[in-house]
């Protein structure tokens, strides 16, 4: 779980994670609310970051984490009740079936799924122009590129140079490319999600910058794929 300021939907969602889940890391971007004391007292294994590293970075720690404990599968599963906990064995199941090394919770695989939800529409014409665009970079036909509900194998994470990543919220198109850069195998799965006041959410302005950083690691990939460049994002 990588958490930021969660305290007010985390119990509600951990009670909610299915009981196949060996173990909840949350790693905490340096909350200014409660969200340490209730992972505490819910028992989970909590990091605290001692300043805010941004949402990539949160996830590295998340990683690093779940691998030194041991992880087969790890699922990324926001604290603020965006994604449905119950919808974690949807996503583990193709990599425990061995078909996939990498899982996506698709919104756009439910029809009206993020009509239903009430996504914002600006989001929607965006999910669908940036995942367009992103399919044709990297030869690939998923439904949402976008999309923050995701499992990955350990092998997975031990392969790709997650590390070498983004801290902001294009560090999930750089994994996307990396996955297709070293030819993994990914599969996607409906996944329902809701959007309310608690529910983190990136505006318009943020947006905008996550947009145009994500054209340009397509940019760079299709450019290294063509021999054109080297990237540290794409190579061992």
């Amino acid at each position: 779980m990588p958490a930021y300021n969660a305290a007010k939907t985390l119990r509600q969602i951990y009670d909610r994670i299915p009981p196949l889940v060996d173990q909840v890391i949350l790693v905490d971007d340096h909350s200014s609310d409660e969200t340490v004391a209730v992972a505490a007292a819910l028992g989970l294994n909590v990091v605290v970051h001692p300043h805010n590293v941004g949402y990539g970075g949160n996830q590295k720690t998340c990683y690093m984490e779940a691998l030194r404990a041991g992880a087969q599968v790890v699922v990324m599963l926001h604290p603020d009740g965006q994604y449905e906990p119950e919808l974690i064995a949807d996503l583990v199941r193709p990599i425990t079936e061995g078909r996939a090394d990498m899982v996506l919770g698709s919104r756009f695989l439910i029809p009206g799924g993020p009509r239903t939800a009430k996504m914002p529409r600006w989001k929607i014409v965006a999910n669908r122009f940036l995942t367009t665009l992103e399919n044709l970079a990297m030869g690939s036909r998923f439904s949402e590129c976008h999309t923050g509900y995701r499992a990955y194998s350990a092998e997975f994470l031990r392969r790709i140079p997650f590390l070498r990543n983004s801290n902001d919220f294009v560090f999930d198109t750089q994994v996307l490319a990396q996955a297709a850069a070293f030819k993994q195998r990914i599969v996607e799965v409906p996944a329902r999600t809701r959007y309310f006041s608690d529910a983190s959410s990136v505006g318009f302005g943020a947006g905008v910058r996550y947009g145009v950083k994500t054209l340009w690691v397509m940019v760079v990939f299709r450019a290294w794929r063509l021999g054109l460049v080297r990237s540290r994002l794409f190579e061992a």
